[in-house]
Parts: C-alpha cells; sequence; structure tokens
C-alpha cells in the first residue's frame, strides 16, 4: 500500500458506465489501465454495465443501477442520474466518476486530495465564450454554474437527494433542464455542495489543445500545462480523433501521437 508521512492512504473508487453499442470494451479496458498508471494510491475500478463482454479481468463489473422510475416513465436517457442511488451496489466512500470519452494524461491523486464535498468540471472551462448568451442574463448565470458531468468526485450514497428529486417529478424535470447535468447542478448548488475543479486539471481537446483557427495548419495539438485529463466535449468525437479525423476548412487537426499514446498506453 502506498504511504506518506501521514500514513497509507485511504483507498478510493474509479468507477464509469457504459450501456448499448456507442463504445466498445475497448475504451473501458484503455481508461482503467490509464487511471493504473496515473493513480498508485489504492483503488478498485468499477465498470457499470449491461454487456461485459471483452473487458479486462482487473475491471471489476456491476449490473447497472436502477433508476427506478415511476410506472410509465420509460426516459432512460439520464441513466447517470442512478449512480446517486443510496445502495450504489457494494461501492462505499470516495467515489471518481469518468466518463468513456476522455484520456487521463496525468497523477489523479489530486483529486482525491483536493478539499470538498462533490466536485466537478465547471462546464464553460471546456468551451469558448458565448456572447451571444448574455442576452438571457438569468440563463447565462444559470449555465454559467453547471457542471460537466464527465469527471466528478462524490461519497457513494451520500447525494441520494439528486435522485430522489428527479424520480419525484421526472417529467418537470427533463421539461425544465435540457440534460441531466442541468439538473443535477441544480440540485448540489440548492445544497450548497456544488463545487469545481482547478480549470486547467480538465481541459477540451478542441479548445485547449488544438492551435486556433490559420494557426492549426501549422502547429500540432499539444497537451497544455496542468492537464490531467483531455476531455472529448462536443464535437470531433474522440473516436474520430484517435481515427485521424475531425477536421474542419477552419480547423486541421495535426500530429496526436501523444494521445493516442496516452490512450493506449503503448
Amino acid at each position: 500500500m502506498t504511504s506518506t508521512n501521514s500514513g497509507p492512504l485511504a483507498p478510493v473508487n474509479i468507477i464509469c458506465i457504459k450501456w448499448g453499442t456507442l463504445y466498445g470494451p475497448e475504451y473501458v479496458n484503455n481508461l482503467r489501465r490509464g487511471v493504473a498508471r496515473h493513480l498508485k494510491r489504492p483503488h478498485r475500478f468499477v465498470c457499470f454495465t449491461d454487456d461485459a463482454s471483452g473487458l479486462d479481468e482487473a475491471v471489476e463489473v456491476r449490473p447497472l443501477p436502477e433508476l427506478e422510475l415511476p410506472e410509465g416513465h420509460g426516459d432512460r436517457r439520464w441513466r447517470k442520474l442512478a449512480l446517486f442511488r443510496r445502495d450504489l451496489s457494494d461501492i462505499k466512500g470516495t467515489t471518481l466518476f469518468l466518463d468513456l470519452d476522455l484520456v487521463v494524461v496525468d497523477d489523479l491523486e489530486p483529486f482525491f486530495t483536493i478539499p470538498g464535498t462533490f466536485l466537478i468540471i465547471r462546464d464553460d472551462d471546456l468551451f469558448r465564450s458565448k456572447p451571444l448568451r448574455k442576452i438571457n442574463p438569468a440563463r447565462d448565470r444559470f449555465l454559467a454554474s453547471v457542471g460537466n458531468s464527465s469527471v466528478f468526485r462524490f461519497e457513494a450514497g451520500e447525494h441520494a437527494y439528486i435522485l430522489d428529486a428527479y424520480i419525484a417529478d421526472p417529467e418537470g424535470a427533463t421539461s425544465t433542464y435540457e440534460i441531466s447535468q442541468q439538473f443535477q447542478s441544480a440540485q448540489l448548488a440548492k445544497h450548497g455542495h456544488l463545487q469545481y475543479w482547478p480549470r486547467e486539471w480538465c481541459v477540451s481537446f478542441k479548445n485547449a489543445c488544438v492551435p486556433r483557427y490559420v494557426r492549426s495548419y501549422f502547429e500540432d495539438p499539444a497537451l497544455p500545462e496542468g492537464a490531467r485529463i483531455v476531455v472529448f466535449a462536443g464535437n470531433p468525437k474522440m473516436s474520430e480523433v484517435l481515427e485521424g479525423g475531425g477536421q474542419k476548412w477552419y480547423r486541421r487537426i495535426g500530429r496526436i501521437d501523444w494521445l493516442r499514446q496516452a490512450w493506449r498506453g503503448a
């Protein structure tokens, strides 16, 4: 067990969720290997999934957590909210959730030592400014507060109020909020638990790594200083970029050997 002057580091959980056919098992396996390379403290790596075929033996597999929506409400797009069940399988304690379409590029230990009850990416930190949003100041203020749920840390079972609020009125939630991370952020803010990672830790590939406009034709994508996780928010998708695509007439994506190496570990 890894130790420091103050004693052994407490074990933690790393979890992800995979359902449907959008992501193959290689996304889970490569994510686990990336975590193993960049997190020295003892940890479990757990994947909640409806199909465990092809997953490495080192991946702990658990069934998809149930939303338990009221009868007749069949919308499962917000399935990620089921991670806030009081009984999340056998997961207890400090837990870091990671989406599958991201790449771990540096030490993850700071994600567990930074103080806070619930930490998440500020969604606006992944995108460039949107001046037209200020036409509606109230909505702009709300969107500026929204957390991007690609990477968040929480104590398993201690934020069940998020799921409770959704189950109590799923129709109201989905009519008021566009996506689940907006609803999740509103509930966290209501309870005083909405906190954000330092901006430089989780970066957008498109907006932070790829040079802008004409510069992209002369410079290759590069990792910004301080980045620990590269997130693929919006387009291009991670699969496109890894396969050599994602280009636009105004944006070239050059050599990304460093990204492929970080993802595949080769």
